[in-house]
């Protein structure tokens, strides 16, 4: 096959496995992503995510990583939401789950038909490749927005015409040469909407992210107490939180998807918070299988939902809070301890 053929069928089997969205940029694209990756850490917004520093010159550039890569193939998969992901405003007493980790972990999934879609490709062109989702150094958005996929918004996101905020981004690095796609303009405006609805004012300004003040990175990356300064704020989100997305108004053209690898798993949708402050070990593990939220551990997980428990206010929350006063993790112990006080009429 000639390169446009190669393409031509590598996009009709893309959609195949699931990817909605397929753009192609030059091993030497997003030039600029390297130095605004290394201000942001020595700035020290990345916080505890000493990885992002450690692989920063692997991260850099696509031939950082692998210097034989000529083409690098964007793919995007639609997880846009069928229920409201704003939705914990009037229900206190339950827990809020970041949309994207309601259904299967989108890690395995994603790897999966990106390997099965790679390994076509290889028959077919007969070109070295490598695969790649998110837990690798590769600068997805970046990448995406010079592969024509979209653009990084104001809030440092990929934003889509087609798909809004709700696309899960993978990469194919390969040694052949195909046609490409023109970058993507960026289609934010004046528009702040993003900006605005952060609980925490973790943009220090637009298209500039400090991870130390998101939610995201608070009930997930982050491993020791959350900061007092940010508890208040972080109201009953237990797992990510996706307001910055989904106020961006080019959500209004994007559909739900119909993946039923990512449909939002029935417990998880409004998870009561009194369930959730009992979970032992093997009860989170069993709970979060195949999930997301499985990757952050019981302790983790269960100081999040101590933290959401004293903002409700709910009284009946008391005894299982008081239980986790002499839980054998003392940054649970504390979130407990903190949660009782803040309740105390």
């Amino acid at each position: 096959m000639t390169p446009a053929e190669l393409r031509s069928a590598l996009e009709a089997q893309a959609q195949t496995h699931g990817f909605a969205a397929l753009g192609i940029a030059p091993a030497t694209a997003a030039p600029l992503a390297g130095a605004r990756l290394r201000q942001w850490l020595d700035d020290g917004r990345h916080g505890d995510m000493i990885w992002m520093a450690d692989t920063a010159d692997r991260r850099a550039t696509p031939q950082g990583l692998w210097p034989e890569v000529r083409s690098v193939i964007m793919l995007g998969t639609n997880y846009g939401p069928a229920i409201d992901p704003l939705r914990h405003a009037e229900h206190p007493e339950t827990g809020v789950v970041s949309v994207y980790a309601l259904g299967k972990d989108y890690h395995d999934v994603i790897k999966k038909r990106l390997k099965l879609l790679g390994n076509w490709l290889a028959r077919a062109g007969g070109h070295d490749l490598k695969v790649f989702v998110d837990t690798a150094p590769v600068m997805e958005k970046p990448l995406a927005e010079a592969a024509g996929l979209g653009w990084q918004g104001k809030h440092t996101n990929l934003v889509s015409r087609d798909f809004g905020s709700w696309l899960f981004l993978g990469a194919i690095y390969t040694t052949a040469e195909l046609p490409l796609d023109a970058p993507h303009a960026d289609r934010c405006g004046s528009c702040s909407a993003c900006q605005a609805a952060c609980p925490t004012d973790a943009f220090p300004a637009p298209y500039r992210l400090d991870a130390r003040r998101c939610i995201s990175y608070l009930t997930i990356e982050h491993k020791g107490p959350i900061p007092h300064e940010f508890r208040a704020a972080i109201g009953n989100r237990i797992y990510g939180c996706d307001d910055c997305l989904a106020v961006c108004p080019w959500n209004r053209f994007a559909v739900a998807s119909h993946d039923m690898a990512f449909a939002a798993r029935e417990e998880l949708i409004a998870p009561a918070l009194v369930d959730l402050l009992g979970l032992d070990d093997a009860a989170f593990r069993a709970r979060f299988s195949g999930s997301p939220v499985k990757r952050v551990g019981r302790n983790r997980f269960v100081r999040n939902v101590c933290v959401a428990a004293g903002n409700s206010g709910d009284p009946a929350l008391r005894v299982p809070l008081s239980a986790l006063l002499a839980d054998d993790d003392e940054v649970v112990r504390e979130a407990a301890g903190w949660a009782l006080e803040r309740m105390a009429p």
